[in-house]
């Protein structure tokens, strides 16, 4: 049962879902990604096994709010494809897409891509259906499972949203852009409304949002508001049936170690985000280029009820914050929308690679040194807020 109450009381810690994955369950879930042979047999056993030790991780260093760690998901979007009818594979156009970031950067960025720039792998090529009622029924058992004998304050499951879900194909089937994401957010509907049904409470991963102004060089920051605002208006037709109280949205900037110089300032979001129909709102503050956008909030009202989940360590960079780092954000931003609205989050995920053998960009004995300064921040900041 929720104990979300306790943030009247202590700053609560969370992050946004994604966690490393042991090897070889990344070898297996690539095998499954490529098409290649696999066992599924020993593929269902390692996801269980990797899901109950990343809660009980989690629960160890001190995350009050945790999740399955998306050990299951080939990558916070792309999953959705196995899960969606009406979607084929396709072979990518040569070369990247034009983004602000590629074009300001092209030294840095000429041996590979970044997050958005790959050419489209899939295709919309007929009517959008959910039919992976079987996968999320077992990410929830094996949640559940993973559950048995712990107590965190609360539990979540990551699902992608429909502007990223969308983003990751090119639509061949319906009319428009617009008619495309309704689609995509009445099919992807089902799978948040199963996980609140399991008891859970679901974030919507919702990158896109915050990264088209960077993956679109051709638009101005009023063509990126009015693209995310029809977006935000699919999603709320997708959140309709259920209680805002369940619902975190996430959106962050996708690229972990680049320049970040063109990504969309927050001061021309925020007033669109807190018009998303969730309760809680997660989003990058800890990495350099966005660390004083906790001013914001000054400007634009935290609407009744709902919680800011700020980043408070980053995916940015491999330097593990100091907790007094930590607090001092924490604080700053209780300082304007109270302290029992604010719970101590990360940037974004941390399991950033699938491929066999390649190292992630940040190792798993950092991701767990910034859960540890996460966790100290938040005692730090209690006793300031609470003093």
């Amino acid at each position: 049962m929720s104990r979300l109450n306790e943030r009247s009381q202590r700053v609560l810690t969370t992050h946004t879902g994604s966690l490393p994955r042991p090897d070889d369950l990344s070898g297996l879930l690539f095998k499954r990604m490529t098409k290649q042979p696999f066992d599924a047999a020993l593929l269902a056993k390692r996801e269980r096994e990797a899901v109950t030790e990343t809660v009980a991780q989690q629960m160890k260093l001190g995350v009050d709010i945790v999740s399955d760690g998306e050990q299951s998901k080939t990558s916070f979007q792309i999953y959705a494809t196995e899960r969606l009818s009406g979607i084929e594979a396709i072979a990518p156009k040569p070369g990247e897409r034009r983004t602000r970031e590629n074009m300001g950067f092209p030294n840095f960025y000429k041996n590979g891509v970044h997050s958005g720039s790959a050419q489209a792998r899939f295709a919309c090529s007929g009517p959008l259906k959910y039919t992976g009622h079987a996968q999320v029924a077992a990410d929830i058992a094996n949640l559940k499972a993973a559950l048995n004998g712990r107590d965190p304050v609360d539990v979540f499951m990551p699902s992608v949203s429909p502007s990223s879900c969308a983003g990751l194909m090119e639509n061949r089937f319906y009319k428009t852009d617009e008619e495309h994401v309704f689609a995509v957010a009445e099919a992807m509907r089902e799978e948040y409304e199963a996980i609140v049904a399991a008891g859970f409470m679901v974030q919507i991963d919702d990158p896109r949002l915050a990264m088209h102004y960077m993956l679109s060089p051709d638009e101005s920051v009023a063509d990126a508001r009015k693209w995310a605002a029809k977006r935000i208006e699919a999603l709320n037709h997708a959140l309709r049936n259920i209680p805002e109280n369940r619902v975190r949205h996430h959106t962050c900037y996708g690229i972990n170690m680049g320049p970040r110089a063109s990504d969309m300032e927050m001061k021309d979001l925020v007033d669109l985000i807190v018009t998303i129909k969730a309760a809680f709102y997660s989003f990058e503050m800890a990495n350099p280029r966005h660390d004083h956008e906790w001013r914001v909030w000054k400007s634009v009202k935290l609407p009744e009820g709902r919680v800011l989940m700020p980043g408070c360590v980053t995916h940015a960079s491999v330097i593990v914050e100091h907790p007094e780092l930590v607090a001092e954000r924490i604080v700053k931003v209780a300082g304007i929308v109270g302290r029992e609205n604010v719970i101590a989050s990360t940037d974004c995920g941390f399991a950033s690679t699938l491929a066999p053998g390649q190292p992630p960009e940040i190792e798993p004995e950092i991701v767990w040194a910034k859960f540890e300064a996460l966790r100290d921040g938040a005692a730090l900041a209690t006793k300031e807020l609470w003093k």
